[in-house]
């Protein structure tokens, strides 16, 4: 029997990491209007120094892998997600 009747959980996580990337991208791109500015507001969190360079490193002897994380949530990718699940709704 086919699941017509019953929605995907993965399509719902795509569509939710598209609304990220897309706010995110748009409130990128408005950070420079003055009346638009806003939408870039946000916090950034992970593991890493200021700097750039990753607070996990392994040492190897031949190789050394850098692991880091970094998550930005802007007002945008916010309103991105609100949109993303809202089109998820409709569907």
């Amino acid at each position: 029997m086919a699941r017509n009747s019953q929605k995907n959980g993965w399509i719902l996580l795509l569509f939710i990491l598209a609304g990220i990337v897309i706010g995110g991208f748009l409130g990128y791109l408005t950070r420079d209007v003055s009346w638009l500015s806003w939408l870039n507001y946000g916090q950034e969190f992970g593991i890493g120094s200021p700097d750039g360079s990753s607070a996990l490193q392994l040492n190897l002897g031949v190789i050394i892998l850098t692991f880091g994380l970094s998550i930005k949530i802007t007002v945008a990718s916010i309103i991105g997600v609100l949109i993303a699940v809202l089109g998820y709704a409709k569907i």
